[in-house]
C-alpha cells in the first residue's frame, strides 16, 4: 500500500491536466475504483499468455488485492472517446502454476477509450494505451489493450469490469493481463440554472425550467413552454396558443374586448344580440338592428313619409319621395298662392306695402314654410298708365319690397327671386278702370 498515495497524486494531475479542456459532454468525467487482479501466466508471451482456457482461470493463477487497489480518472472528449489516467497496487504470489514470496506489483496507464453506445444503462466500450508497470524494482513500459463495459445503475453510479493485456517492452519485465472491477461515478455535467437539464441540452440554460421542454420553462403551467406561449404568465390552451379564453368564444382573452361575454370573432369576441354588425357595447339600440353610422339604431322617419330622415330633406313634414322628403307644390296651392298675392295693396305711385295687406302676407308666409325646399320667383306688374321706364321701375322696386318682407318673416333669401316686368304683361285690358286694376298685381310663382 506504500504506493497508494503516488496513485492519488497521479490521478490529481491527471485530472487537472484535462480540466482545462472544454466540457461538450454531460457528465463528462469518470472517477473509478476498486479491485485489481494481476495474471503473469505463464511467460509473458501474448499468444501464451494466460490466453485460452487459461485467462480467466482466477483460482490458480489471479494475484488479487482483497482492498481497493485501483482508481481511474477518465475525461469525455467527445464522440464516445475519452482520455484518462489509472493507477494499481497489487501482490504478486500466484506465477502461474508457481508460487512467488509476495512481490510488490504497481503500475501507472495512460488511456484511450471508446463508448460503443450512448446514453443506455449497458455501456460497453475498448481502450487503449501505455503505461509504467513495476514488479518489485523492476519495471518497463507497456502497450496497453484491453475491452469492458459499464453498468449505470443511476445516471450517475454504476459498476465497471474490464479485462486489459499489457504487452512489455523489456524482456525482463513479463507481459501479462490485469482485470478490473469497480464502482464507477460520473459527474462534471453542468447545470447553470440547477432544472436538472444539463446546460448541453437546455434550450434555456440560463432559466430553470422543465425536462420536456429541454429545459425551459413554463410559467404558467399550461403545457406550453413560455417561449411558445402567446400568454406565458396566464395559463391558457394549446388551440389559443397558450392564451386563456374565459367566456369560451374562440377569441383569446388578451384579444376580447368583452372577455367575460361570449362574442364573435369579427367583433373582437364581443356579442351583437339584433345581428346588425355593431357589437351591443356600441350599440345604442342592442335590441333593434341599426347600421353602424347611426351608433346601431334604425333609422327614422319622423314624418312617415318613408324617406328616412337622414335623407330627407323636410324631416319634420311629410313629403314625397321624388322631392327627397319635402311636400310639392301642387297647381292648387300655387293658385292659392297667387290669389293671395294679387290681393298685396301698395301705396299709390310707390312700393310701399300697406298696412291692411299684413294679414295676406301671414297667409303667403304660411303657404311658403310648408314647402321649405321650393323655390319661388315674386313678379311684379303695373298697368300701362304712365310711361313705360316708370312702370317698369316701379313693378321691380314693388317685387322686391314683398321679397324683402318675406325674407325678413324667415323666409330663405335663396329660396326667393324678385323681377318686375312693368307694363308688359297685362291680364286684362288697359282700356277699363277694372282691366288697369287687375293689370296691377304681384305675383308668387313656384321655379319649377
Amino acid at each position: 500500500m506504500k504506493h497508494l498515495s503516488k496513485l492519488l497524486v497521479v490521478a490529481l494531475l491527471v485530472v487537472g491536466f484535462n480540466n482545462i479542456q472544454a466540457q461538450d459532454e454531460n457528465n463528462p468525467w469518470q472517477v473509478t475504483f476498486g479491485v485489481n487482479a494481476v495474471d503473469v501466466y505463464p511467460t509473458g508471451d501474448f499468444p501464451n499468455s494466460s490466453f485460452g482456457n487459461e485467462l480467466f482461470n482466477a483460482t490458480d493463477h489471479w494475484n488479487i488485492l482483497p482492498s481497493i487497489s485501483y482508481i481511474g480518472v477518465s475525461k469525455n472528449v467527445g464522440g464516445g472517446f475519452s482520455v484518462g489516467a489509472k493507477g494499481s497496487l497489487n501482490k504478486i504470489s500466484k506465477w502461474g502454476d508457481d508460487s512467488r514470496d509476495d512481490l510488490s506489483y504497481y503500475g501507472i496507464d495512460g488511456t484511450i477509450k471508446y463508448n460503443f453506445l450512448q446514453n443506455t444503462c449497458i455501456d460497453p466500450f475498448a481502450e487503449i494505451g501505455g503505461g509504467y508497470s513495476w514488479i518489485d524494482e523492476i519495471g518497463a513500459g507497456t502497450a496497453n489493450a484491453g475491452v469492458g463495459v459499464n453498468f449505470w445503475f443511476t445516471e450517475n453510479i454504476g459498476l465497471t469490469v474490464q479485462s486489459s493485456y499489457k504487452h512489455s517492452f523489456e524482456d525482463y519485465l513479463v507481459s501479462h493481463w490485469q482485470h478490473m472491477a469497480g464502482i464507477a461515478i460520473k459527474f462534471g455535467g453542468t447545470d447553470t440554472d440547477g432544472d436538472g437539464v444539463y446546460d448541453k441540452d437546455d434550450a434555456c440554460p440560463e432559466v430553470a425550467g422543465l425536462e420536456a421542454f429541454n429545459g425551459c420553462p413554463d410559467a404558467d403551467g399550461d403545457g406550453i413552454e413560455d417561449s411558445k406561449d402567446a400568454c406565458p404568465n396566464a395559463a391558457g390552451t394549446k388551440e389559443m396558443n397558450g392564451c386563456p379564453d374565459s367566456d369560451g368564444d374562440g377569441v383569446a382573452d388578451k384579444d376580447d374586448a368583452c372577455p367575460e361575454v361570449a362574442g364573435l370573432a369579427a367583433l373582437a369576441g364581443c356579442p351583437d344580440a339584433d345581428g346588425d354588425g355593431v357589437a351591443d357595447k356600441d350599440d345604442e339600440c342592442p335590441q333593434e338592428a341599426g347600421p353602424a353610422e347611426n351608433k346601431g339604431c334604425p333609422w327614422a322617419d319622423k314624418d312617415g313619409d318613408s324617406v328616412l330622415d337622414k335623407d330627407d330633406a323636410c324631416p319634420e313634414v311629410a313629403g314625397t319621395v321624388a322631392n327627397n322628403g319635402c311636400p310639392e307644390v301642387t297647381e292648387e296651392v300655387q293658385k292659392q298662392l297667387n290669389e293671395y298675392a294679387r290681393t298685396i295693396l301698395f301705396d299709390t305711385g310707390k312700393s310701399s306695402i300697406k298696412a291692411e295687406s299684413t294679414a295676406v302676407m301671414v297667409d303667403i308666409i304660411t303657404i311658403l314654410a310648408e314647402y321649405p325646399t321650393a323655390k319661388f320667383t315674386v313678379e311684379g306688374h303695373t298697368d300701362s298708365v304712365g310711361s313705360a321706364k316708370l312702370n317698369q321701375k316701379l313693378s321691380d322696386s314693388r317685387a322686391n319690397s314683398v321679397r324683402d318682407f318675406l325674407i325678413d318673416k324667415g323666409i330663405g333669401s335663396d329660396r326667393l327671386t324678385a323681377i318686375g316686368y312693368g307694363e308688359d304683361k297685362p291680364i286684362a285690358t288697359n282700356n277699363t278702370r277694372a282691366g288697369r286694376k287687375s293689370n296691377r298685381r304681384v305675383e308668387i310663382n313656384l321655379v319649377k
